[in-house]
């Protein structure tokens, strides 16, 4: 009972704490004033920077240790800052609040919103049996809401608003829970009885496709798409395998995403006027990263910093567990996301002046088109 009190009284003031506010060093390539209007973002834990805190839902990350390294919990699922968060920073703009934030009213969203929300995927049954998320879908419904009743207000006229959205850059980063919380649990989901992996691809493709198109009818036009990592390659998964390496079949399944993900990149950069699609390359960055740590000054690949104590973990974070002391040697914080260490590289390496996994351009410079 006492335990429970704790975690209420933790869960309650994070939910009253303000808007994360941290002091960074200063990021090479970043700039100093912002060179898009606007970052939208729409996706899943990864990218969530509190938008679960205010559903029913497990999927929370607004208790410590969560943001142990960013002065306490704020619902972002790491233990300091998302790629997002540096992302912003590169394009010279705030920390994007999230979507239920009391402070995404009046000029707080003229520099954008975070829709993203654990557990969330393309499809909207992913991720049921978690509680309340809100799925691409409803993360789309939740922008054009926005577009209806809040942003109009800021601006003079429809004119000035079309061409603030046609500057401003939306950020797409989703599709791991369709499978981890979908099709790789067949004890919940019937997706793996009815498709096979290209198959199931595909109908995350046409989804998608049909969603982001809703995007550009509502306004959008610089559009970024972020593959997946090596879901195979998690410490959920590396926890289950014998000698504790990366499970292949898992990790062919996103790469079969990821190809289908790039055609359909190419695809709309022809198919929608006036439109530009970039697409990030997360996967050989993170694969590396698992199987050469060193090389980016890491020292554990395979472990999480904080979960249930297994080889791997297979848990999230649990409320008030202590994680290892030297977060910036781990690449994972949990059974599932990366650490702020890994965001800062994978931010770089797509945002900044400087960025190498972005085709055809950087999202620093889609921001500038």
């Amino acid at each position: 009972m006492e335990k429970t009190r704790v975690i209420f009284a933790v869960t309650l003031l994070c939910l009253l704490l303000p808007e994360l506010n941290v002091v960074t060093n200063a990021q090479d390539g970043a700039a100093t004033e912002p060179i898009t209007p606007a970052l939208f973002i729409f996706g899943d834990s990864l990218i969530d920077n509190g938008n679960n805190n205010y559903l029913f839902t497990a999927a929370k990350a607004n208790y410590f240790p969560y943001g142990i390294d960013t002065g306490g919990p704020s619902g972002r699922f790491s233990n300091g800052l998302t790629v997002v968060d540096y992302g912003a920073r590169y394009l010279g703009l705030p920390y994007i609040p999230p979507y239920f934030s009391i402070t995404t009213f009046g000029k707080n969203i003229l520099r954008g919103i975070n829709y993203a929300s654990a557990a969330a995927g393309i499809l909207d049954e992913t991720g049921r049996h978690y509680g309340q998320r809100t799925s691409l879908n409803g993360q789309i419904s939740q922008f054009q809401e926005t577009l209806s009743l809040k942003l109009p207000m800021l601006f003079r006229n429809q004119e000035e608003l079309s061409q603030y959205l046609a500057k401003s850059v939306f950020l797409i980063d989703i599709g791991g829970n369709d499978y981890l919380n979908n099709y790789l649990q067949p004890q919940r989901y019937d997706s793996s009885r009815i498709y096979d992996g290209e198959s199931f691809a595909d109908l995350l493709m046409s989804t998608l496709t049909s969603q982001i198109t809703r995007l550009y009818n509502l306004g959008a036009r610089k559009m970024a798409l972020v593959g997946s990592g090596p879901l195979g390659c998690i410490p959920s998964f590396l926890s289950k395998s014998r000698d504790n390496s990366c499970v292949e079949s898992v990790n062919n399944l996103m790469v079969t995403f990821n190809s289908r993900l790039i055609q359909m990149t190419n695809t709309l950069n022809q198919s929608l006027p006036g439109s530009y699609f970039v697409y990030q390359n997360i996967y050989d960055l993170f694969n590396d990263m698992t199987h050469n740590p060193s090389k980016y000054g890491f020292s554990e690949a395979t472990k999480a910093c904080c979960g249930n104590g297994k080889a791997g973990g297979e848990v999230t974070c649990l409320p008030l567990q202590q994680p290892c002391p030297d977060r910036n040697k781990y690449v994972f914080w949990d059974s599932f996301h990366p650490t702020q260490a890994v965001n800062a590289i994978i931010a770089r390496r797509g945002y900044s002046q400087y960025a190498t996994d972005c085709i055809p351009i950087s999202i620093y410079q889609l921001a500038q088109l």
